[in-house]
């Protein structure tokens, strides 16, 4: 998952990005609403960690602007605004769910795996297709009940596929989905080599090539 936070707090803003990439997650951390902005344009992110005491327009400013735009992405603020009033507003300004300062790290990724599945169409907590398993929570991946050892890149990129069964992915598309700004230019070979690796741990039809596309995910009747 790619993820976007805007939080202006140095200290909590960079230990929220340290924890969330530890766990497989790519991070791209801003500290007010103009340079979120501007991330939003230029990648695909998956949700938006949204903190409201920003700099100059503050984060509600900003989530009703997104929201007027067409932006869906799954907002989650976090905040020190607690009481009721604040509560209400942010819902009702476009937030999909609203969490009070502090908050521990194992809650606030619980929560994104919330959202992420409901924007997925996902009731389940594991994703299943044909004998694969991924279980998001546990970051663990089984094929036909055996547990199958993947890196946290290798996850990633599977977690975007099966995100999106049906679709296909260039792939700067996936790259994007992988890595942060912050992660440095990747090889030019980096993804083919995940793909390969996908394959060769888990089935070779796992993964799809459609030539002078992407990739995506196999017919699950092709892993089964």
């Amino acid at each position: 998952m790619r993820l976007l936070i805007v939080e202006d707090d140095v200290q909590l803003g960079d230990a929220l990005a340290a924890a969330l990439r530890g766990i497989g997650h790519a991070v791209d951390w801003f500290r007010d609403g103009a340079a979120a902005d501007a991330a939003l344009a230029g990648a695909p992110f998956d949700a938006v960690l949204l903190d409201l005491g920003l700099p100059g327009a503050d984060g509600l400013e900003w989530l009703r602007r997104w929201r007027a735009r067409g932006v869906d992405l799954p907002v989650l603020v976090l905040t020190a605004r607690d009481g009721t009033d604040h509560r209400i507003a942010g819902l009702d300004g476009g937030a999909d769910d609203y969490l009070v300062k502090p908050i521990a790290t194992d809650e606030i990724a619980a929560r994104l795996r919330a959202l992420l599945r409901r924007a997925g169409g996902r009731a389940q907590p594991v994703w299943t297709h044909g004998a694969l398993d991924y279980d998001p929570s546990a970051r663990t991946v089984r094929w036909r009940g055996a547990p199958v050892e993947l890196t946290a890149r290798e996850m990633a990129l599977l977690e975007a596929l099966m995100l999106q069964p049906q679709r296909v992915l260039s792939k700067a598309q996936l790259q994007e989905k992988l890595y942060g700004w912050g992660d440095g230019e990747p090889e030019s070979n980096a993804l083919e080599v995940h793909v390969h690796h996908l394959r060769r741990k888990i089935h070779p039809g796992v993964v799809r090539t459609v030539r002078g596309v992407g990739y995506a995910l196999g017919a699950a009747e092709d892993v089964e």
